[in-house]
């Protein structure tokens, strides 16, 4: 199918607010404790702080010296760690809104970030094809991993913090690896680069994102047990709710789609985005998920379209921050 008859085949679904201030594409999104905030990075150089109730900016820009292309939230949503264009890894302050850390050690662009479940450790993917491990109170390289990859697109750690999970070119694979030794424990063989990497809460799966279907793993064997079909382009970004039901991913096909993981099938129509987009995150309640794309972020209903689906009981139990309709 051409990118033109599927994009026309998707029926349209209005953003329940678009954010507007960066000049530059927006590649990451972060949502703080309570969900009701997020923050964005952009290729302009810039973080926003933004309320997703109004979509309006709060505050000033917090303003980086190169382009940012990954932001990553530590667990105790106080601080961001980002990476850009100048190779470096930078620590900022949520509440103060400054830079408190700087990171040197990578070679070219740093486009993916993660923090361990303890965040005592940040492990940062390069262009250059290294995943380093840093840790946070001293600033300092304490692993380096030499991955095989041209360029390091995702790295993610496992919910225990035991193994990261780097995706990249050139090998065109999934790779894990032992988060203490650097040791390689797997190689999980994709035919495109792999752009995008989500683990699920409980350990049990790994989900990655390449051209074309999403591909879900069994951690235990490290075999493929799922894939999810219909994007026709590569898979960018992709987002777990917190009981690993619900999965959103966004494509370089211009869509955004979300996927009922109790059946391995798609949820509702398609959301069609307009432009290629780098980058989404699910609200922690589920019931929002926030799309980045050329200099705009979006947000949209999830729980709306869940509920005309009737599949509500996808959302997390006892998490709830439903912003108002408007």
């Amino acid at each position: 199918m051409s990118s033109e008859s599927f994009i026309s085949n998707t029926l349209e679904i209005t953003p329940r607010q678009t954010m507007r201030g960066h000049t530059g594409q927006v590649h990451g999104v972060a949502h703080l404790p309570g969900g009701r905030h997020s923050i964005t990075c952009s290729l302009d150089g810039l973080l926003r702080l933004w309320d997703l109730e109004s979509g309006a900016q709060i505050g000033e820009d917090w303003r980086d010296e190169n382009d940012v292309w990954s932001i990553a939230l530590s667990p105790n949503g106080k601080t961001v760690a980002s990476g850009g264009g100048d190779r470096n890894v930078r620590l900022w302050d949520v509440e103060a809104r400054k830079v408190t850390g700087k990171w040197a050690g990578h070679s070219d662009v740093v486009c993916s970030l993660c923090w361990s479940t303890g965040g005592n450790r940040v492990a940062s993917g390069s262009w250059d094809g290294i995943a380093r491990v840093w840790d946070v109170d001293s600033g300092k390289t304490i692993l380096t991993i030499k991955t095989g990859h041209e360029w390091v697109y995702a790295v993610t750690y496992s919910p225990d913090s035991s193994k990261l999970a780097t995706g990249g070119d050139e090998e065109n694979a999934v790779k894990i690896w032992d988060a203490k030794t650097g040791k390689l424990v797997e190689t999980l063989e994709h035919e495109s680069k792999v752009l995008s990497l989500a683990w699920t809460l409980d350990g049990k799966k790994l989900v990655s994102g390449s051209n074309g279907p999403i591909r879900i793993f069994d951690t235990t064997t490290w075999q493929q047990i799922a894939t999810l079909g219909g994007h026709i382009d590569f898979v960018t970004a992709i987002s777990l709710s917190r009981n690993n039901r619900l999965l959103a991913s966004v494509s370089n096909d211009r869509t955004a789609r979300l996927w009922n993981l109790d059946t391995n099938l798609p949820v509702g129509p398609l959301i069609y985005h307009g432009e290629k987009a780098p980058s989404t995150v699910l609200s922690p309640d589920a019931k929002v998920l926030v799309t980045a794309c050329e200099d705009n972020t979006y947000t949209w209903d999830v729980h709306a379209i869940l509920r005309e689906a009737g599949l509500e009981d996808l959302l997390p139990i006892g998490i709830n921050i439903t912003l108002k309709n408007r």
